[in-house]
């Protein structure tokens, strides 16, 4: 259970990634602290919810995923339009700086003026506290919801890039930007539209962190970008969601099966996944390419 989750976490960051990349050809490095923004973003609610006399645990958690998932796609739509389309044309290392400087301002930011945002702050438990016993194994209830909530994500997603106008038109930028601009999509409002939708997507996870562990730090979204990214890394839509789950079944085994465990689980998780990628370098789901002469 406990792989399931942070697979669906790393999954979800890894889209983001994965939409960022294929529009742009541009590894947005904020991404981790967009999460981390979306996660603080959800709590700073909550405490709004309290002091307004809201108690209720439904209107809490739906307000605290809309606050988390609507800002961070605001800022993910800043972000794109200050830090990536002016460098377009750019080297793709002009790029990866000025978002790697970004996410740090926005992790500062977020360390200096949230108050006690240096510390590791409490996240409210708002789901469902019951749960199931099977054995010596205990199936959580607000595990279940949350599981739910990240597949149907990850499903509405892939419904949106095959089945609508915009993922059309994302995937036609994605395969072939000067033909489709040659056919009247809007470059940039396609390229703000994809940021705010991996903006919101990597909030939820932020928010399912926090429900998860029921804590939140401003560097928490360092690891989870990094793992999301080397996710992403393992090849396209389908591979993006794969490589979340491979990584954190990876961590999960490293966790019960090596010796000083929680020491060395990321690293065995990082070694396993480096060798996948000097064996398969194009991904574990490889796209076939063809070029016209």
């Amino acid at each position: 259970m406990n792989g399931v989750m942070l697979g669906l976490m790393y999954a979800l960051v890894a889209l983001g990634f994965t939409l960022f990349f294929g529009v742009l050809d541009v590894v947005q490095f904020a991404h981790g602290d967009v999460l981390t923004a979306g996660a603080f973003a959800g709590l700073a609610a909550y405490t709004g919810l309290v002091h307004a006399g809201v108690e209720a645990a439904v209107p809490q958690l739906l307000v605290v995923v809309l606050a988390a998932t609507l800002s961070m796609a605001v800022l993910g739509a800043v972000l794109g339009r200050v830090l990536v389309l002016p460098l377009k044309g750019a080297p793709s290392l002009n790029v990866l700086l000025a978002t790697l400087m970004g996410g740090t301002a926005l992790r500062e930011c977020i360390r200096l003026f949230y108050p006690g945002g240096s510390q590791p702050q409490r996240f409210p438990a708002l789901l469902p506290s019951a749960s199931w016993s099977m054995g010596r194994f205990a199936l959580r209830l607000d595990n279940v919801l949350m599981i739910f909530a990240g597949v149907v994500l990850v499903l509405a997603l892939s419904l949106v890039l095959r089945r609508t106008r915009l993922g059309l038109e994302i995937r036609a930028v994605a395969q072939d930007e000067e033909t489709a601009r040659t056919m009247g999509i809007d470059l940039r409002r396609v390229v703000l539209l994809t940021f705010a939708i991996g903006s919101a997507l990597a909030a939820f996870a932020g928010v399912m962190n926090g429900l998860y562990y029921n804590e939140i730090n401003f560097g928490s979204g360092l690891l989870l970008g990094v793992i999301g990214f080397s996710a992403a890394v393992l090849g396209g839509f389908e591979g993006a969601v794969l490589g979340g789950f491979l990584f954190a079944g990876l961590q999960t085994l490293g966790a019960v099966a090596l010796p000083f465990a929680s020491a060395y689980k990321d690293v065995f998780a990082f070694t396993i996944v480096i060798l996948l990628m000097t064996w398969k370098p194009t991904g574990l789901i490889g796209e076939r390419l063809g070029e016209r002469v």
